[in-house]
């Protein structure tokens, strides 16, 4: 078992030693990728930590100085399209622009609306939730129900109309974000 411990030990010294070998050659292959010394140091150690990291799929007798060089070459276009993805916003001006309207109203919204769902008549509501809600057409809710196409059509006009009294929603402003956060959110977008 000492000599399992010793011949581990020894290869990972190897391993060791023949990364720091290469560690010039790798800089010098980042900074022809990348351009700028900075970056491309910050290249090179990203590519000693995921190869010391690895360091067990590496084939030991290999050439281990093209594996680190394909480590790196990977990591540079993995990051480039990261950057491709990313907007530069130092400033902050972006970030000032984003607003998103609370979720507990929409949640909230939600909740009213069901149960006023539930308290209209069940062919109202029938007609309701196959037209506006599972997008069956007059035609197709019809069918289903039974009945005319003009019966449904009143179903869901007088569902409506009881919804809008049960609801206090007398216009499109009574839609979406309170009177509150819509200022403040719509400002967002005018920039």
């Amino acid at each position: 078992m000492s000599a399992d411990r010793s011949t581990a030990g020894a290869a990972a010294a190897g391993f060791k030693r023949d990364m720091i070998a290469a560690l010039p050659n790798l800089r010098a292959f980042a900074v022809s990728l990348i351009g700028a010394s900075d970056k491309a140091d910050d290249l090179v150690q990203d590519t000693i930590m995921k190869a010391w990291a690895k360091q067990d799929s590496f084939t030991h007798g290999t050439n281990i100085k093209a594996w680190l060089f394909t480590i790196l070459r990977n990591e540079f276009y993995s990051q480039m399209r990261k950057r491709g993805r990313e907007v530069q916003d130092s400033e902050g001006t972006l970030t000032e622009r984003l607003s998103v309207h609370p979720e507990q109203y929409g949640s909230l919204d939600m909740r009213d609306f069901r149960r006023a769902l539930d308290t209209l008549p069940e062919d109202q509501r029938e007609a309701l939730i196959l037209v506006g809600a599972s997008g069956f057409s007059y035609e197709e809710a019809s069918e289903i129900c039974g009945c005319a196409v003009g019966t449904i059509k009143s179903r869901i006009n007088r569902g409506r109309q009881k919804l809008q009294e049960i609801l206090y929603i007398e216009g499109p402003s009574d839609y979406g974000p309170d009177a509150l956060s819509a200022p403040v959110t719509s400002q967002a977008f005018v920039a």
